[in-house]
């Protein structure tokens, strides 16, 4: 499957862009094996980034056309086989998204991988559109930094997999996992990365994000939920989204200030960030919401949630 290149127009201060702009339910972008589709360009006020989720019977296969884009397979549940450039690639995976961290396979712009699966799985194919060609990569689930971020009841947990210093042999694309206890606040304090400043004192950098989620079943297989925010950050950009995310949900931010996300008591959140931008260097600078970066003092004094204790490495 390829992706476009075409220009979209950005919105204007006359366009809000809302929930039902920006939340996309399970399913609702699917096509064939595809449960989601989001292609850079593709939509209006996007251009950099991409998200597709791959569904695949026990023996089924697909193959993946990255036009403009350099992408990142990430198994969600299931393990597959991965065939560039003339060379197998077993990713072992996972039973399910909360379990560990899983083997990742990077692949350049222009590559046409085929994912196959003998028994077959979900997987996750993070892109974003890029120029330089970079070697295909397998990083193995053992060999991913895991990150413990926050205290008290804003304890998550990040695998960082594809972040800036854990992985730079691509041209744009950033990703990571993130895992939110149940109860838990994550994303928190809001923060947002929409435009470049370097002005001596302060770094940002301008960057597209999507939130892909799965959220925990109850103990009797009852579907769980969460809570997503992103709000405007200026006059000239203005966003509103309050969403209650489920398994299967994509949430966009093209700008303004994203967070609080919040996993309901007894469901832990997982959800699977992809971000690129148009600045010529490869970063991930943010600057937090000033009414909420106060919480980051409170950290320290709270502890790590027990149910993380442990993890990072």
């Amino acid at each position: 499957m390829s992706s476009t290149t075409s220009t979209p127009s950005t919105p204007g201060p006359s366009s809000t862009p809302g929930t039902s702009d920006l939340h996309l339910p399970a399913g609702s972008t699917g096509r064939g094996n595809y449960e989601t589709i989001i292609d850079p360009g593709a939509r209006d006020g996007w251009v950099h980034t991409g998200l597709r989720v791959l569904a695949l019977g026990p023996g089924e296969s697909e193959i993946f056309t990255a036009n403009s884009v350099e992408a990142m397979i990430v198994p969600l549940n299931g393990g597959c086989e991965v065939s560039v450039g003339g060379e197998q690639h077993m990713l072992r995976g996972r039973t399910d998204v909360f379990a560990s961290a899983t083997d990742v396979l990077y692949v350049p712009v222009g590559s046409q991988p085929t994912i196959s699966s003998a028994d077959g799985g979900r997987f996750a194919v993070a892109t974003a559109v890029a120029t330089g060609v970079h070697p295909v990569a397998l990083i193995r689930a053992e060999d991913i930094s895991v990150e413990i971020r926050g205290g008290g009841n804003m304890t998550r947990k990040v695998r960082n997999f594809g972040t800036v210093g854990a992985f730079d042999a691509m041209d744009s694309l950033i990703a990571c996992e993130v895992i939110t206890p149940g109860g838990n606040w994550s994303s928190y304090p809001a923060h947002k990365h929409d435009e470049t400043v370097d002005d001596g004192e302060h770094l940002e950098s301008e960057l597209e994000e999507i939130y892909y989620y799965e959220i925990q079943d109850a103990p009797d297989g009852g579907p769980g939920f969460g809570f997503h925010q992103t709000t405007s950050s200026g006059e000239s950009t203005p966003i509103d989204v309050l969403s209650e995310v489920r398994t299967g949900d994509t949430v966009l931010v093209p700008h303004g200030w994203h967070g609080p996300c919040a996993a309901a008591p007894g469901h832990d959140m997982y959800y699977l960030n992809v971000m690129a931008g148009p600045d010529p260097v490869r970063a991930w600078n943010i600057t937090d919401h000033p009414e909420q970066t106060w919480v980051r003092g409170t950290w320290a004094d709270a502890g790590i949630d027990p149910r993380l204790e442990g993890e990072t490495r």
